[in-house]
C-alpha cells in the first residue's frame, strides 16, 4: 500500500468515470481500457504481456486540475510507474513517479497537476504478467463550465421486444441542472452504446442467452450519473442467422479526407465499424454529374472499400452523366446490373432484397417494364422477409417532398406486404411507422426510412407526415439488424452514437 499524503483539496469531483480511454495494448476483448473507468470493481483493464512501458490514458473531457488519483491494482501490478498529465495528449509532464510499488490500492494525493489528459505509465512490472487495474479514479475540478453536478440516475429500465439476437430497451428520462446529453447503455457491466434518447435496441446478441443491462446519464460537462437498477433478460431460442447491413444514399461530394468538412470519409468509417455483411446505397452515390472520373477519385477513396459487398441503385445524379448512367455502370460494373438491367434482386438468409431504379417512373406513362418485372419477382419470392430500396421516396418531409411519380411502385410494395423500404433523394433522415398506400399509419404496411445522409449537404426538414416516427437533419448511416423473422434499425451519427432506434418488427 502506498500513500503520498499532502494538504487535502476541497470539492473534489470524480473526473474520470465513463470518460474515453486509450491504451498501449489490451490483453483481450474482455479487458478494454474503458473497464477501468466504468465504476464497476468487478471489471478491469489488462495490458498484453509484452515489454515495458505500457500505459492507459484518460481524456477528462476538458482542462482540469487533478488533485488526487486512486489506483486499484489487480494481481498484475507495477513495481514502478509514472502519473502524467497533458493539455493536448501529445506533450506530457510527470505529476508523480512511484518506485517500490506493492500492489493493492495506491492513493496519490496533493498532486495539483493541470491538463485535459491523465496517463498512467507502467515502467517496470512486478510480475511476469502485464499491468492490470480494476479502477483508475482521477479526482479534481474541471475548468470548463464549473458544472460538477451529475444527472439523476435513470429509472424505470424495462425490456421491450426481445428476439434471438436483439433486445429493445426503454427507460425514464433523467434530469440535470444544465441538461442531459445522452445515456450510456451497459451490457454485463460494459458500455455498448450511447443513446441520444430514452430508447435503444441492442443487436448482435446470441440466442437463448441471459444479459444484464443498466443505463446511466451524461451531461455536457462530462458528469456521469450512477447506473440505474439492472434488468436481466434472456434472448429467445432461434437459429441465430442474424446479420448486419449498412445503408445510405446521397454519398460522395467531390472532396477528400484531407478536407475536414468532407463527410463521406466519415460515414465510410461508420460502415467499417459495423462490419456489415452487405452495403446498400440508395442512389446519388457520386456528385455532381456522376462521371466515372469522379467515382474513381472520390467515392472509390471511401465507400469504394466496400465495393465487393455493395448492392447499389442509381439516383437522378447518375443520369446527368453523358450517356446517362454511364459513369455509374462503368464504375460498379456487373454489381450494378447483374441481370443486365439497373434493377435486380438478391437474397441473404431469409431476406429477399429488391434494388429498383426509380428514375424509370414517370406520371401518365404506360406500366414500365421494371414494374412488370417487380410484380413477377415478388410473386416468385419464397423468403419470409422482403426489403426494397430505391432513390425517390413516396413520402417525405424534406425539401423535395412527396413523389407521386412512384405511386404505382409504392402501391405494389404495399399490396405485396413488403416489410422494409429504404430511400434517399432528400438529404435528411426520416423513419416512418408502418404505413399504407395513402401514407397513414397501418401495421400491415411497409416501414419506410429515408437515409439521404451519407455525405452531401443536408436539407431542411418541414412538417412531419402523419406516419413520421423520427425526423432529423443529421449525417449518419443506417444499421439494419436482420434475423430470419425480424428487423430493427438504427441511425448512427458521425460520432458513432445512436441517433435513432426503431422497435423490433416481425416480418409480415
Amino acid at each position: 500500500m502506498i500513500s503520498a499524503s499532502a494538504t487535502a483539496q476541497p470539492a473534489d469531483v470524480l473526473l474520470s468515470k465513463g470518460k474515453p480511454v486509450a491504451t498501449s495494448t489490451v490483453e483481450g476483448s474482455g479487458f478494454a481500457g474503458g473497464l477501468a473507468v466504468d465504476g464497476d470493481p468487478r471489471s478491469r483493464w489488462a495490458s498484453a504481456v509484452s515489454a515495458d512501458p505500457q500505459w492507459i490514458r484518460i481524456d477528462l473531457g476538458g482542462p482540469s486540475t487533478v488533485h488526487r488519483v486512486k489506483l486499484s491494482w489487480e494481481a498484475a501490478y507495477a513495481a514502478k510507474y509514472r502519473l502524467e498529465v497533458s493539455d493536448d495528449g501529445t506533450h506530457w509532464s510527470t505529476a508523480r513517479e512511484v518506485t517500490g510499488g506493492d500492489g493493492g490500492t495506491d492513493e496519490l494525493t496533493g498532486l495539483g497537476a493541470h491538463g485535459r489528459f491523465a496517463r498512467l505509465v507502467g515502467t517496470e512490472r512486478a510480475t511476469e504478467y502485464g499491468y492490470s487495474l480494476w479502477e483508475v479514479e482521477v479526482f479534481g475540478t474541471s475548468d470548463a463550465s464549473g458544472d460538477t453536478v451529475a444527472p439523476s440516475t435513470p429509472a424505470g429500465l424495462k425490456a421491450g421486444a426481445v428476439t434471438a439476437t436483439s433486445a429493445a430497451l426503454g427507460w425514464s428520462a433523467a434530469t440535470d441542472n444544465v441538461g442531459v446529453t445522452g445515456y450510456d447503455v451497459l451490457r454485463d457491466g460494459a458500455v455498448v452504446a450511447t443513446a441520444a434518447s430514452t430508447a435503444f435496441t441492442d443487436s448482435g446478441l446470441s440466442p437463448d442467452t441471459a444479459y444484464r443491462y443498466a443505463v446511466r446519464a451524461r451531461d455536457a460537462a462530462g458528469n456521469v450519473s450512477a447506473p440505474g437498477d439492472e434488468v436481466t433478460l434472456k434472448t429467445t431460442a432461434g437459429s441465430g442467422n442474424a446479420f448486419v447491413v449498412a445503408a445510405a444514399g446521397d454519398i460522395a461530394d467531390r472532396c477528400l479526407a484531407s478536407s475536414s468538412s468532407c463527410v463521406h470519409p466519415k460515414t465510410a468509417k461508420l460502415v467499417e465499424g459495423m462490419n456489415p455483411a452487405a452495403v446498400l446505397t440508395m442512389g446519388d452515390n457520386q456528385y455532381d454529374d456522376a462521371h466515372l472520373s469522379d467515382f474513381e477519385k472520390y467515392y472509390d477513396s471511401t465507400w469504394g472499400r466496400f465495393k465487393d459487398i455493395t448492392h447499389p441503385v442509381p439516383g437522378n445524379h447518375e443520369t446527368y452523366d453523358d450517356p446517362p448512367l454511364g459513369g455509374y455502370k462503368d464504375y460498379f460494373g456487373p454489381i450494378a446490373t447483374p441481370a443486365g438491367k439497373t434493377y435486380y434482386s438478391w437474397e441473404k438468409g431469409n431476406w429477399h432484397f429488391i434494388a429498383l431504379d426509380s428514375n424509370d417512373f414517370a406520371p401518365g406513362a404506360m406500366e414500365p417494364e421494371q414494374l412488370t418485372w417487380l410484380k413477377e419477382d415478388l410473386a416468385k419470392n419464397t423468403k419470409g422477409c422482403v426489403a426494397a430500396y430505391y432513390h425517390h421516396p413516396r413520402y417525405s418531409s424534406g425539401d423535395h417532398g412527396d413523389n407521386p411519380t412512384v405511386d404505382e411502385l409504392w402501391q405494389t410494395l404495399v399490396d405485396n406486404k413488403v416489410d422494409l423500404v429504404l430511400n434517399g433523394h432528400d438529404h435528411h433522415y426520416e423513419r416512418f411507422l408502418p404505413q399504407n398506400a395513402e401514407g397513414q399509419p397501418d401495421p400491415a404496411g411497409p416501414t419506410q426510412i429515408i437515409g439521404g445522409t451519407g455525405g452531401m449537404t443536408l436539407y431542411d426538414v418541414h412538417a412531419a407526415h402523419p406516419a413520421t416516427a423520427k425526423l432529423l437533419s443529421e449525417f449518419g448511416v443506417l444499421k439494419l439488424n436482420l434475423s430470419d423473422t425480424t428487423f430493427a434499425t438504427q441511425l448512427l451519427g458521425l460520432d458513432g452514437k445512436t441517433l435513432d432506434s426503431s422497435p423490433t418488427y416481425s416480418c409480415h
